[in-house]
């Protein structure tokens, strides 16, 4: 036994094809150059997606100094503010300001 589908109304439609027309071919011409294409291109305010070319980099403060270990601590802002105002003032990196501080601490006066 075959189960009827419900008629929705449009099966008429679907065996009456007779305006599609399969797809053609482009006709085979001359294709722009890529000069008339940018022409073409900025007249309608396309932008491109193409990357610009780099601005002057930044000079970099890092330094390669072999230390690749990293040292998480927590401390007040004023802290921070200080250290890195000593590094700032002598020209060290955080890296040296801290061991400079270490030498100095483990040469000073014990008690």
């Amino acid at each position: 036994m075959i189960k009827q589908r419900a008629d929705l109304g449009f099966a008429a439609a679907l065996n009456d094809l007779g305006d599609f027309d399969a797809k053609t071919k482009p006709p085979v011409g001359r294709r722009p150059g890529k000069e008339e294409i940018a022409e073409v291109a900025m007249a309608s305010g396309f932008q491109s997606r193409e990357p610009k070319a780099p601005e002057a980099q930044k000079a970099q403060r890092r330094r390669r100094t072999g230390r690749n270990v990293q040292f998480n601590i927590k401390t007040t802002q004023e802290t921070i503010t200080a250290f890195c105002q000593i590094a700032d003032e002598n020209g060290w990196g955080l890296g040296e300001t801290l061991e400079r501080a270490v030498v100095l601490l483990q040469s000073g006066p014990k008690g």
